[in-house]
C-alpha cells in the first residue's frame, strides 16, 4: 500500500504543479482533472470508498465541467479559437496520458488485492457524524471559506459585466 500510495501523491503533486504552470486554461483543466483523480485514488487506499467516490463524482465530474464551460464562455479570441481547430501536438498528450496510466495501473493492482488496505470502510452515515460532530468547527470554517469564494466570484463576475457594458457603448 505504502507504494501506491506514494505513486498517486506524486502524481497528484505533479499535476497540480503542471495546472500551475501551464498556460492555456484547457491544459490546466486537463491535470486538474488528473491531480483530482489522484486524491481519489489517495482516499480509496487510506479505506474511504465513499470519500473516492464523490471526490471523482462531485470534484472530477460536476465541478469540472463547469470549469470547462466557463472557459469555453471566455471565447479566448482567433488565436485560441485556431489553435483548438489544430489540435494538440503529441508531445502535449504525453504528460497527462502518463500520469493517468500510472494512476489507472496502480488502482488495477490495489483492485485485484495486491495492495492490502489496512483501514477500514467508512461508510456516508460516519462521515456525517464526524464532520457534524468532532469536526463541526472545521466543517463551518471550510463552507464560510467557500461562500467568500463565491463571493468574491459574483463581485468579480459583476466588474467583468460592468467593464463589457461600457466597452460596447463607446
Amino acid at each position: 500500500m505504502n507504494t501506491a500510495f506514494y505513486i498517486a501523491a506524486i502524481v497528484a503533486v505533479i499535476s497540480t504543479l503542471m495546472v500551475i504552470i501551464e498556460f492555456n486554461p484547457v491544459h490546466a483543466l486537463l491535470y486538474l482533472i488528473v491531480s483530482l483523480l489522484s486524491v481519489a485514488v489517495i482516499f480509496f487506499l487510506l479505506g474511504a470508498p465513499f470519500a473516492a467516490a464523490l471526490e471523482v463524482i462531485v470534484y472530477a465530474g460536476a465541478i469540472m465541467v463547469l470549469f470547462v464551460f466557463v472557459v469555453m464562455m471566455l471565447n479566448l479570441g482567433p488565436q485560441s479559437a485556431a489553435g483548438e481547430r489544430s489540435g494538440w501536438p503529441g508531445r502535449l498528450w504525453f504528460g497527462p496520458f502518463v500520469l493517468t496510466a500510472a494512476l489507472l495501473a496502480e488502482l488495477v493492482f490495489v483492485l485485484r488485492g495486491g495492495g492490502a488496505v489496512g483501514f477500514r470502510e467508512v461508510g456516508p452515515q460516519e462521515v456525517g457524524l464526524a464532520l457534524f460532530g468532532p469536526y463541526l468547527f472545521g466543517t463551518e470554517l471550510a463552507s464560510m471559506l467557500l461562500l467568500s469564494g463565491l463571493i468574491g466570484a459574483y463581485h468579480l463576475g459583476i466588474g467583468f459585466k460592468a467593464a463589457g457594458k461600457e466597452k460596447d457603448s463607446l
